[in-house]
């Protein structure tokens, strides 16, 4: 007969055995949902102020001052919940947990489960207001001295427990600190004008949560069986797994309240930003932290200014990285040249009264990125953001300003308000004379030229694209002329200048593949002669007719130049042919100036005096002006309906001869 052995029941782990992950998931496990809630305000109060008081009696005995600034005044609070039950229970589970790390976690997990249904920070709470029961109770018999005292004194036998007292208070404080900042988590992550994106860190938080709330309840577990004397757990060893969970908690909850409180000034700063009191206010708020001096504002010559340099401005607002903005600040160099040469008003604004400021937004500031800051800075003529710390307004700059790496440059009134959420697209297309930068501004000067690119694409322009960064060549004249430019221009498009400069060169010869489509251009711009708009656009459009016609009457040939809509030259073919032949004596210009429409434009000038075949000569049967009749006897109003236009080519094309006028009597 076979005899049967008892079976064996399964060895419990050694806590100190087991990685910060398995103790993570056991608590897990234990914690089901925050159903539990009461008011654990009141409580905390109540539990602090047992081991506070007790601290003091502490210290008494080991004759050091416990500065723990607490006062000691009656505290009169009604405590409902957790019920006095739940408190003892977990009182006595601790107190009876005999010898050995592994008891020890048995009980503490079983506390765990006790507590599934409350929150993180309630359970620690719940559970050190279970010790606090006992631990209260001892130091209070201990200095007690009435007949009660002393009779429950001897009856618990406190004179005679061997204490490590030292141990003993150091853990249960390092305990209450953790306690502390578990319940400063609890009132942030319950903070619903917070949530995980605002503050990220609180996510961290609580991934190391379970390991904290672990080791403080098997902390609690080990001084309160150490106070009944029924066992001699080494708390040092508690103390120490306890405060490498707390250490790396307490980092992230610093995280928490630096993210709080970033959210807290963006919030500030948002409102203000929504109804800034004028542009300085405006600044301020980007760039300028409370109290502090950390952004430093210099102008053109590296000195220091006052952001109230600003007051009663306009100002444009670079805002981009570091790479690649080369071609940016040279355009943003021409414009504050423009600004400058030319401070007279226009359409109600006053060119003087616009300020460039750049701020560059960079994330790291190692010596690498600040050399190269210093060298951009060295290029620029305006005013400059300088700062070591990150900006404090990014926030407002990336959500508000909707910058996202790529360079933008909002136009800011002297009152705070945006003018324009992005003038640099319209400032590369049309330079200064889209001041004062608004998009009605960019429209108007569209509006100027749509008609003629209406024109333009009627003829097919064989997929080239006009955009804001593209420069387009249209030409036409006779076939040798047509040969030749083509075959300049396609030369440097090909150069390793304009690769350089990253600049895009299209051309189109009119009427190459279609001879047709050359008159039907031309009567397209001769029939704009009789449309009329609104009185100024009228005035340029008609303007842009003559020298288009003036150009048409060159039998050798004609060009023109655009940055995207933005007709730059109408040119003749001499001049324009010689300005592309040309190109090794000026391509250095290309990479110095703002662009290769700039570079070009100031070497045809030194052109433009090579002579045409022919003069232009055109008449206008439209009604220009009214005179009065210079007959005495007449003086009524007669109609100026015809007049004769001749270039002598010496100067622009758009100047022109006026001989006598044909008149009509009204």
């Amino acid at each position: 007969m076979s005899i049967s052995k008892p079976e064996q029941k399964p060895l419990l782990p050694n806590p100190f055995q087991l990685s910060d992950i398995e103790l993570i998931e056991k608590v897990y496990a234990s914690h089901t949902y925050d159903d539990e809630v009461f008011d654990s305000e009141p409580l905390f109060n109540v539990v602090s102020s047992v081991i506070k008081l007790s601290s003091r009696v502490v210290g008494a005995i080991l004759k050091i001052d416990e500065q723990n600034g607490f006062a000691g005044n009656a505290i009169a609070i009604n405590i409902s919940k957790p019920e006095f039950s739940k408190l003892k229970l977990i009182s006595c589970h601790m107190i009876t947990t005999p010898w050995g790390m592994e008891n020890a976690h048995q009980t503490t997990l079983r506390i765990l489960q006790q507590l599934r249904t409350f929150s993180w920070d309630a359970k620690v709470l719940v559970a050190l207001a279970g010790f606090a029961l006992e631990y209260g109770n001892f130091w209070n018999l201990y200095q007690a001295s009435d007949p009660l005292g002393n009779s429950l004194k001897v009856l618990s036998q406190v004179q005679h427990r061997q204490l490590p007292v030292v141990d003993l208070n150091s853990t249960v404080k390092l305990v209450l600190e953790a306690v502390e900042k578990i319940s400063r988590w609890g009132t942030l992550s319950a903070d619903e004008s917070y949530d995980t994106e605002d503050v990220p860190a609180l996510s961290d938080a609580l991934e190391q949560i379970p390991l904290v709330v672990y080791w403080v309840v098997a902390s609690l577990v080990a001084c309160n069986s150490n106070l009944q004397g029924v066992s001699n757990y080494p708390l040092l060893e508690f103390r120490a797994k306890l405060s490498l969970a707390l250490d790396e908690f307490a980092r992230l909850l610093v995280i928490c309240e630096k993210q709080k409180d970033r959210v807290e000034d963006y919030r500030r700063r948002k409102r203000n930003f929504n109804k800034p009191k004028d542009i300085v206010d405006f600044l301020k708020l980007l760039i300028s932290k409370n109290g502090s001096q950390n952004a430093q504002i210099y102008d053109g010559n590296a000195r220091k200014v006052n952001v109230e340099v600003f007051k009663d401005k306009y100002v444009l607002l670079f805002i981009s990285g570091l790479d690649r903005i080369e071609d940016e600040i040279r355009l943003l160099n021409s414009i504050y040249e423009g600004l400058v040469e030319d401070p007279n008003d226009k359409s109600g604004f006053k060119k003087e009264e616009f300020k460039i400021l750049w701020i560059p937004m960079e994330s790291g500031w190692g010596d690498a990125r600040r050399e190269v800051f210093n060298t951009l800075k060295s290029y620029i003529k305006w005013y400059v953001v300088e700062y070591v710390e990150p900006l404090p307004g990014t926030r407002l700059i990336e959500e508000d300003l909707k910058f996202q790496g790529k360079p933008i440059l909002p136009v800011v009134k002297p009152q705070g308000v945006l003018l324009n959420d992005d003038a640099l697209d319209i400032i590369f297309e049309w330079g200064i004379d889209a001041f004062p930068f608004r998009k009605s501004d960019a429209y108007l000067l569209a509006q100027k030229w749509k008609w003629f690119w209406d024109e333009v694409k009627k003829t097919n322009l064989h997929g080239i694209q006009v955009k804001g960064d593209r420069y387009v060549f249209i030409y036409g004249g006779s076939d040798k002329w047509s040969r030749e430019f083509s075959v300049a221009v396609d030369k440097i498009k090909r150069h390793e200048t304009i690769k350089r400069a990253d600049a895009i060169i299209e051309h189109y010869h009119l009427g190459k593949d279609d001879p047709k489509i050359v008159p039907r251009f031309w009567i397209g711009v001769e029939g704009k002669r009789q449309k009329k708009h609104s009185e100024k656009l009228d005035c340029e459009i008609q303007e842009i007719v003559k020298s288009l016609l003036c150009l048409k009457q060159d039998t050798q040939g004609w060009a023109i130049l655009s940055k995207g809509s933005n007709v730059k030259i109408l040119g003749h073919a001499q001049p324009m042919y010689q300005t592309v032949a040309d190109f090794e004596k000026w391509k250095d210009r290309v990479l110095v100036k703002e662009g290769f429409d700039i570079a070009f434009q100031e070497y045809y000038e030194t052109k433009r005096h090579l002579p045409a075949p022919q003069p232009c000569e055109f008449n206008t049967l439209d009604v220009l002006a009214t005179i009065t009749c210079p007959n005495s006897s007449c003086g009524r109003v007669m109609e100026v309906t015809s007049v004769n236009y001749k270039c002598c080519h010496g100067g622009n094309v758009a100047d022109h001869a006026f001989p006598s006028p044909t008149t009509q009597t009204l």
